[in-house]
């Protein structure tokens, strides 16, 4: 089985959080998880595979999947770089021509193949400003899309925001 993590940008690190996550993730593997999908672009991504990372110790048959939403092709030194953090690393087909939709489509991708999706959504969030225009860039923040995908495709979801 696998598991994506999806999250706002920024996020409060607070212990409550760090100790809400590793639960969830150790109740992950209990139930038989031994996969976990990250992307990139958040803190609540770095702070969920540091978790695992941790937590590869006691469970060394754990796997952290880095799903690309760039860079299709890689050269042997870009490819070692990634895979010291992580198992694996592959970009997905759809995304060949996906555009600045590629992190959308790459979220869509690891909650195809999850079965348990962890989210950090807050449905009040206001994604930041748009550094041309200095308006709201959406309002749909990435994280909602996500969660809405997922919720539509009936993925189990664990929302930890609604925790902390």
């Amino acid at each position: 089985m696998q598991v994506c993590f999806i999250g706002h940008r920024n996020l409060e690190k607070t212990e409550e959080l760090i100790s809400l996550l590793r639960e969830t993730i150790v109740t992950l593997i209990d139930k038989g998880v031994t996969t976990f999908l990250f992307g990139s672009k958040s803190e609540f991504d770095n702070l969920s595979w540091k978790i695992v990372t941790e937590l590869k110790k006691n469970y060394p048959l754990i796997k952290r999947v880095y799903v690309r939403a760039a860079y299709q092709f890689l050269d042997k030194s870009y490819e070692e770089y990634f895979l010291q953090s992580y198992e694996e690393t592959y970009f997905p087909i759809k995304l060949e021509n996906a555009g600045k939709f590629s992190y959308v489509e790459r979220n869509y991708e690891m909650i195809d193949n999850s079965t348990y999706c962890v989210f950090y959504y807050n449905e009040d969030y206001i994604p930041p400003l748009n550094r041309n225009t200095l308006l709201p860039s959406s309002n749909n923040s990435g994280t909602k899309i996500a969660y809405e995908y997922a919720t539509k495709k009936k993925k189990i979801i664990i929302n930890l925001y609604r925790y902390t």
